[in-house]
């Protein structure tokens, strides 16, 4: 209950704080014909829209190893094209539909074994907050992970 009080609490102090000062909000929009964009801005916070993996061939996205590394690289050179990196992601939320090779169940490890690659390593040490969910479906025929991230620009 004290952590539900705090967490409200927080909120309205940020509702007030946005209600005294200007908050910058920037929209990646570089296709305009897309009905939604790449990211926003919102101060030094970048939320970034969900990405899928880009397919192996017009039809095949791949395994969820795969889609997973696929989706991580596709976040990370939208962060980079900001001046951010994996170090600087702060809160991801996936989304994994069911394998059919694995009859119908996310592959968690799958996503796992890819998931570290990025997060958690040597040069990388830096993990994010994150929350994993299987899903019905995804948007693409065959796409087994989306993945959406939250990336903060620290101070210098």
């Amino acid at each position: 209950m004290k952590m539900k009080n705090a967490t409200i609490v927080a909120a309205l102090l940020a509702v007030c704080c946005a209600m005294h000062a200007q908050v910058m909000v920037k929209h990646l929009q570089p296709n305009q014909n897309s009905p939604i964009a790449n990211g926003v801005w919102v101060a030094d916070t970048l939320y970034l829209s969900g990405q899928i993996a880009d397919p192996v061939t017009p039809a095949v996205y791949g395994d969820t190893k795969a889609q997973a590394f696929s989706v991580l690289s596709k976040i990370q050179t939208l962060l980079r094209a900001q001046g951010l990196d994996m170090k600087d992601v702060v809160k991801m939320t996936v989304f994994l539909a069911g394998d059919p090779d694995k009859g119908g169940k996310l592959d968690f490890a799958g996503l796992q074994a890819s998931f570290t690659q990025f997060f958690g390593t040597k040069e990388q040490p830096n993990k994010p907050a994150r929350s994993a969910m299987q899903v019905a479906a995804l948007v693409a025929p065959g796409a087994l992970v989306e993945i959406e991230a939250i990336a903060a620009k620290g101070k210098q």
